[in-house]
């Protein structure tokens, strides 16, 4: 599987992808050429090499001219990329950035989001940062983009609306469910435009796994910072494997004096919050009292709602949790023809081939009431016509 890897040590910002994305190989007079059809002709697009630090990357600068029109309100960056000739992905892709930005934008200062119309929405740079990313990374032909946790840096910033919090509020809401950290720089790594692409692009956040790198580029920020080098990097290579790797939370309690009649219930509403799976193992507790572990695993993003569960309808008075990586197969779900009609049909596999299968439960659950005959058949013979129209022998 080839991969892009966004590594965001030193933050992100629309910028700095430019950047990595023309330091890492993709031709800045393509960039340019592209752009183009946005008809868009009040700036100017330069690229020139630049040290941040130690290490020497490639700082791209968007330079309005003065007929640059200041703001533009949501709906004008809507009509601009409409009436493009860009592709249709990169246009449906750009639009939804836009409006992820302004939606969050209009949160923040309680307004309408038609009429948002703040410099990082409307201003020139911002529309060529964005469109221009995703012309870039969509040009580099991958099958996955993966990004690190997300470095926004901190302290205050002085804008037109006055001192502002870093990350700033609309980064903040950008890059909700998506792992961050602060670092001890004081500035603002992360910029909601930044924040924006990424958390739209990336299909997962973890750190840096086994990769085989063919391509390596660095994007510049704006500043030279002094602790660290104001660089973002771009890594693209090969996995070396079909397995798909993960981080997850696992979150504990035992409980050993609770009416057993409530786990249904419990289990039922810790997967209404988000849980990946739930499970219950006996235990033997202090004073030699028998006891039920209630485990659930779950994304990140969804730890609070599980823990409000764990607290609101169980007896327990602490809950233990820890990080867990996750190996998993490459999945697909298939509807196969059976002698029952059709049924799904999970599919496990590595390295192209296929590993295992599993009819899908409830479909299974469905024909075995309607014909009035095991589960235990149904599954079985499911599974035999799967293995069949796939080939397994």
């Amino acid at each position: 599987m080839r991969i892009a890897y966004f590594d965001c040590f030193s933050g992100i910002s629309g910028d700095m992808i430019l950047g990595a994305l023309v330091d890492i190989g993709v031709e800045f007079g393509y960039l340019k050429k592209e752009l183009k059809k946005l008809n868009l002709d009040d700036y100017q697009l330069k690229a020139y090499k630049i040290k941040r630090g130690q290490i020497t990357g490639t700082k791209v600068d968007v330079i309005a001219d003065k007929s640059a029109r200041d703001f533009r309100y949501l709906k004008d960056i809507e009509t601009i990329i409409n009436k493009s000739s860009l592709d249709q992905r990169i246009k449906k892709d750009g639009l939804k950035i836009f409006r992820r930005i302004a939606k969050a934008e209009a949160k923040i200062h309680n307004i309408d989001i038609d009429k948002v119309y703040f410099h990082e929405i409307g201003a020139v740079d911002s529309i060529i940062d964005i469109l221009g990313s995703l012309i870039g990374v969509y040009s580099l032909n991958v099958e996955k983009i993966i990004s690190s946790p997300v470095n926004t840096g901190r302290g205050m910033i002085e804008t037109e609306h006055g001192n502002l919090p870093v990350p700033a509020p609309a980064t903040m809401e950008l890059l909700k469910g998506i792992p961050i950290y602060s670092s001890s720089v004081e500035f603002e790594l992360t910029t909601p435009t930044g924040a924006a692409i990424i958390s739209s692009l990336a299909h997962e956040f973890k750190d840096f796994s086994s990769l085989k790198a063919e391509k390596v580029g660095y994007g510049a920020g704006s500043k030279d910072l002094e602790r660290t080098p104001n660089l973002l990097r771009l890594i693209v290579g090969e996995s070396p494997d079909n397995e798909e790797e993960d981080v997850i939370t696992v979150l504990e309690a035992n409980i050993d004096d609770m009416n057993p009649e409530f786990y249904d219930h419990i289990i039922e509403k810790f997967f209404k919050n988000g849980a990946l799976d739930v499970f219950l193992t006996p235990v033997i507790m202090k004073k030699n009292r028998p006891g039920i572990k209630m485990t659930v695993l779950a994304e990140e993003k969804k730890v609070s709602g599980i823990q409000e569960v764990f607290f609101g309808e169980t007896s327990t008075f602490g809950v233990r949790f820890y990080k867990a990586k996750r190996k998993k197969l490459e999945r697909e779900i298939r509807k196969l023809k059976t002698e029952f009609g059709e049924i799904r049909v999970k599919i496990g596999k590595k390295d192209g081939k296929i590993i295992n299968i599993a009819p899908e439960y409830e479909d299974c659950k469905k024909i075995a009431k309607k014909r009035g005959i095991s589960l235990k058949e149904v599954f079985q013979k499911a599974a035999d016509s799967a293995r069949k129209v796939l080939k397994l022998g």
